[in-house]
């Protein structure tokens, strides 16, 4: 039997109901207001514009720097830019349609085909800035704390295969209701259409696995950038002055703990109310679902305010007697950079007290012995 139809009888008698409208069957008790449109397209046209603006700052960037580990970075960025722009133009280009025309989802797709489109786009472009996320933080927690484990930086081309393999591993997740593992169903108001959060086989199974993968990546980013701050903290209180410049490893790493802070943020209330939803088995509360599903979609705004705002070249202009030179913006809060320095001391110590216990019995072994006096 086709996946997407049911053998249920529809609102006229003589009609086969889709899988799609099983649950929610339009038309729908909905009052559209102007309202509503209007939010839905300053929405929309506030996030595309944001991300066009970013990604024409990023490519200013990208032509500029000759740091192998920052053009990595900035490709990461882009694909992430371009991520969010594609999900807004899409979903958003939908629900806009929907609140002006204020179409009838069965019959413009009676087959669930346009409905199964637009649920895969929110699952793809829902998990793909939370992996890239992981993604950076892998590549910038290799980068500073095992700057030897590799021959040089990420090559171009081989940031460039992560961002794709991120885009194929996220957009094999949104296509596993078309292979009998989940379905999507047409949400309340009728204007998306989204997993079915059900508590009961395949349904329960696609709603834990976009929870759980959304979920641990966010897990792992804040792990791994927890290391790499720890790591770069020590680095710049050091007093080793051969050390070399660390203004864009922190520039990078400011810019990283900030997406994960608006993706955490943004995302793990949908997240967690998904994977509470299915494994308490309580009912689906579309309030709470639409509520979540809002916050989730202000990452995709926000996020390219992080690599216009929080650059080097702006904060030169925020902060222009700061001595950019030294290589360190920990150098902006001297009592605070005085602080971390006490607070990585210790380590800092105990390493450099076991390169002096050892150098002084090197040198007791290497000087010779006083001559006897000849009698």
């Amino acid at each position: 039997m086709n996946p997407q139809a049911l053998n249920i009888t529809g609102p006229h008698g003589n009609e086969t109901t889709s899988r799609c409208f099983s649950i929610n069957s339009p038309p729908f008790k909905y009052n559209h207001t102007v309202t509503s449109a209007y939010f839905s397209s300053v929405f929309s046209a506030l996030g595309l514009s944001s991300n066009l603006v970013a990604l024409v700052v990023l490519r200013n960037s990208f032509q500029r720097t000759h740091s192998r580990s920052r053009s990595s970075f900035l490709l990461f960025l882009c694909g992430l830019v371009v991520t969010d722009f594609m999900g807004l133009l899409v979903t958003g280009s939908i629900v806009v349609s929907f609140h002006v025309t204020h179409f009838n989802w069965r019959r413009l797709d009676p087959h669930c085909h346009f409905c199964n489109f637009m649920g895969m786009s929110m699952v793809f472009y829902g998990l793909c800035p939370l992996l890239l996320g992981a993604a950076m933080a892998v590549e910038r927690f290799v980068g500073i704390n095992h700057p030897f484990a590799r021959t040089s930086s990420m090559p171009k081309g081989r940031a460039v295969s992560v961002v794709l393999l991120v885009w194929v591993f996220a957009g094999c997740v949104a296509l596993l209701p078309l292979v009998g593992v989940g379905s999507y169903h047409l949400q309340m108001p009728g204007s998306w259409c989204f997993l079915n959060i059900g508590f009961v086989g395949s349904d329960l199974a696609f709603s834990l696995i976009f929870s759980l993968v959304g979920l641990l990546s966010l897990a792992v980013s804040f792990l791994l950038n927890t290391v790499s701050v720890v790591t770069l903290v020590k680095v710049c209180c050091g007093q080793d002055s051969t050390q070399r410049r660390r203004d864009y490893e922190v520039e990078m790493m400011v810019q990283l703990i900030l997406i994960m802070v608006i993706a955490s943020i943004c995302w793990c209330p949908l997240l967690v109310f998904i994977a509470q939803t299915v494994l308490s088995k309580s009912p689906l509360q579309i309030r709470y679902l639409l509520l979540w599903l809002r916050f989730a979609t202000w990452n995709q705004i926000l996020d390219p305010w992080v690599y216009i705002l929080f650059r080097r070249a702006v904060l030169k202009r925020v902060y222009p007697r700061l001595d950019w030179s030294r290589g360190s913006i920990v150098s902006l809060y001297p009592s605070f950079s005085g602080t971390l320095h006490r607070f990585t001391r210790a380590s800092l110590a105990s390493n450099l007290g076991l390169d002096q216990v050892a150098r002084p019995k090197k040198t007791e072994e290497s000087l010779p012995s006083d001559p006897k006096p000849s009698t």
